[in-house]
C-alpha cells in the first residue's frame, strides 16, 4: 500500500497516511503519460499563425521585363516567392492542432503520474488548511512551514473552494486543482504534490463508487 507523510499546518510531521491503491499504486507507463501531455499541449496551441502567399500580396500584375534578350532569368511576376517582397510558399495558415485521446488512456496516464510522484517521495498530505480571513499570507505561511514556499507545488482539493482560490491565486509557485478534474500535465509539471487529508478520503470514496 503506498503511503505519504502527514503534516500539520505548522509543518510538524504527524506520521504517515495510506494513499488509495487505485491512484498511487498503478504501473508506471511513461509512453502513455507522454502521449497525454503531448495531446494537452497540442490542444492548447492557438494555431493563429498566418502568412500571405503570392495570391495575397499586392502588385505583380505586369511581367517585370521581357522574356528574352535581357540576360536575366525569366520572370512573370514580382510577387514570386523567390523575389524580395513576394509571397511565401507553403507558409502557415490558421488551423487547429487539437485531437482527441480516449478517456481510458487519459485515466491511465493520470494514475501513472500519481504513482510516479508517490514512488519518488514527492507526495505530502496536509491534515488541514485553516483559512480564516482568506488572505494570501495565511496560505503562504503554511507553505513556508512545509518548506515549499519557493517550490512548484500542486495543491489537490476535495472540492471547489472559492475562498481558498482567492487567497492563493497571487502565489506564483502554487497551483490548485480539484481531484475530480486533475490532469496528468498538472501533476508532472509540479515538483511537489500536496493533498489535503479530506482529499485522500474523497479519493477513497471515489474508488468505492467505481
Amino acid at each position: 500500500m503506498p503511503t505519504a507523510k502527514l503534516y500539520a499546518p505548522t509543518g510538524e510531521q504527524k506520521g504517515t497516511i495510506e494513499l488509495p491503491e487505485w491512484a498511487f499504486g498503478s504501473r508506471i507507463q511513461r509512453h502513455v503519460m507522454w502521449e497525454v501531455v503531448r495531446n494537452h499541449l497540442a490542444n492548447a496551441r492557438q494555431g493563429t499563425s498566418s502568412v500571405k502567399n503570392r495570391a495575397c500580396v499586392s502588385g505583380g500584375g505586369r511581367k517585370p521585363y521581357a522574356q528574352k534578350k535581357t540576360g536575366r532569368a525569366r520572370a512573370g511576376s514580382t510577387r514570386s516567392p523567390i523575389w524580395v517582397g513576394g509571397g511565401r510558399a507553403f507558409g502557415p495558415h490558421p488551423r487547429s492542432y487539437s485531437y482527441a485521446v480516449p478517456k481510458k488512456v487519459r485515466r491511465l496516464a493520470l494514475r501513472s503520474a500519481l504513482t510516479l510522484k508517490a514512488r519518488e517521495d514527492q507526495v505530502a498530505v496536509l491534515s488541514d488548511l485553516p483559512i480564516e480571513n482568506a488572505k494570501t499570507k495565511e496560505v503562504y505561511t503554511v507553505l513556508r512551514n512545509l518548506g515549499l514556499a519557493q517550490t512548484e507545488t500542486l495543491l489537490v482539493l476535495p472540492q471547489h473552494d472559492e475562498r481558498l482560490l482567492r487567497a492563493a491565486r497571487n502565489l506564483p509557485k502554487l497551483h490548485m486543482a480539484v481531484f475530480t478534474s486533475l490532469h496528468t500535465y498538472q501533476v508532472l509539471r509540479s515538483h511537489r504534490l500536496v493533498l489535503l487529508e479530506s482529499t485522500v478520503g474523497r479519493m477513497r470514496e471515489a474508488e468505492v463508487k467505481k
